[in-house]
């Protein structure tokens, strides 16, 4: 009997489009092929009918046209390769398309196979759940809270490392014998000593723009003396300790946060816990302690600087020479005002390593890791940076320092 095969033309997909018919895992395409014999006709399946190919093997059954004397048909999935449930679901959903017009297709194929069509074929896809669209406001409230618990997490966090800090520090003093000294000298000279000159030149121009811009202001009102006093109260108080405090967290934190999360990903941490070795004790304690007191000389040095910076506006610009200058600046300096840039100094040092510290033992053990919680880290702590510093302005000033 003769019979006419029909060859369907697959829609094009631009993934697929292998000359070959080769799947990207290496399985052939998905085919059809109908061959009809008067009234009755076969569907040949063949190739991979998985969630890979599922859309081009929908598109090729859309396509297909059987005949309206087709009145019995047979699905013969003997040629299929691969079949999963995406693969099933389109030919369940093909096969239900069919029953509606009056074709009760038979299926003919393995006995794996026929479960599976059998099972996803039983799924009331109508109980389907619907996808429910948040409005922008919901999305935007629901960033919010998600942000918020990050934080929360992440406070309670780092409340939880200060913690383990301490206990290290009490075990250290009642066993001083193992605490590593080489350590802790080699992280003041990369976090102090290395840091001088970067701190010394922005301190210097941060005096020198400062003192520039209130000449101007004071030339108004004729008190362009009053330019040392600005530069007084402004370097020694506020911007000497603060600004080497934010040059401290982008190169010293970030470094922190890199080296410890390095030794993460390379699994040298799980190392030192197999070999007995406490990593807080061996990578935080000296970085912090390092920190501590190598940022309040760097202030002084920032203090000197700036007020040399100043120094140099005012005799260039005001034609303050620096006899007038020192002899000005010896009158109206307070030693409160240098002793609460210093007391800031140690408690913005502990922030800045302790998140440093804290966000490189949160690396996962990926590059993209390390460089995402290294920006993390410069981030939170500058903000905490400030945070502090105005808790520390409301405080002085409640106590009328």
């Amino acid at each position: 009997m003769p019979h006419v095969p029909q060859q369907l033309d697959a829609p094009s997909l631009a993934r697929e489009e292998d000359p070959r018919g080769i799947t990207e895992n290496g399985s052939r395409l998905p085919d059809v092929l109908l061959e009809s014999f008067g009234n009755t006709g076969i569907l040949r399946f063949s190739g991979a009918w998985d969630v890979a190919t599922a859309a081009r093997a929908r598109g090729q059954l859309q396509h297909l046209a059987i005949p309206a004397e087709c009145g019995d048909l047979t699905f013969d999935l003997t040629g299929v390769l691969r079949l999963d449930t995406a693969g099933a679901l389109v030919i369940t959903t093909f096969r239900t398309a069919l029953e509606k017009q009056g074709i009760a297709p038979l299926l003919h194929c393995a006995p794996a196979h026929n479960a599976l069509i059998d099972r996803v074929a039983a799924i009331d896809m109508s109980e389907a759940p619907t996808v429910r669209h948040a409005s922008a406001l919901a999305r935007t409230l629901n960033a919010i809270g998600a942000s918020i618990v990050e934080e929360t997490e992440q406070a309670v966090g780092i409340l939880a490392f200060m913690g383990m800090l301490v206990i290290s520090l009490v075990g250290l003093v009642l066993r001083p014998w193992r605490f590593r000294w080489v350590s802790l000298c080699s992280h003041m000279e990369q976090t102090g000593v290395q840091a001088v000159p970067i701190v010394a030149l922005l301190s210097f121009l941060i005096g020198l723009v400062t003192a520039y811009m209130g000449a101007e202001q004071f030339a108004r009102f004729g008190a362009q003396v009053f330019v040392i006093n600005l530069l007084e109260i402004s370097t020694l108080r506020e911007m000497g300790v603060l600004l080497t405090a934010l040059v401290v967290a982008g190169r010293s934190g970030s470094s922190f946060t890199a080296q410890i999360g390095a030794m993460v990903a390379n699994e040298e941490v799980s190392a030192m816990r197999a070999l007995g070795l406490d990593p807080i004790e061996v990578l935080v304690v000296p970085r912090v302690l390092a920190l501590v007191v190598m940022l309040p000389i760097l202030a002084f040095i920032a203090d000197i600087m700036g007020i040399l910076g100043g120094g140099v506006a005012a005799w260039g610009t005001l034609g303050i020479d620096p006899a007038n200058f020192t002899a000005r600046f010896h009158e109206i300096v307070h030693l409160r005002n240098f002793v609460v840039g210093m007391i800031k100094a140690p408690f913005f040092a502990l922030v800045i390593a302790l998140v440093g510290c804290f966000q490189g033992f949160r690396v996962t053990g990926s590059a993209e890791s390390v460089g995402r919680l290294t920006t993390q880290a410069v981030v939170e702590a500058i903000f905490m940076v400030i945070v502090l510093n105005a808790l520390f302005a409301i405080l002085f000033t409640s106590l009328g320092v």
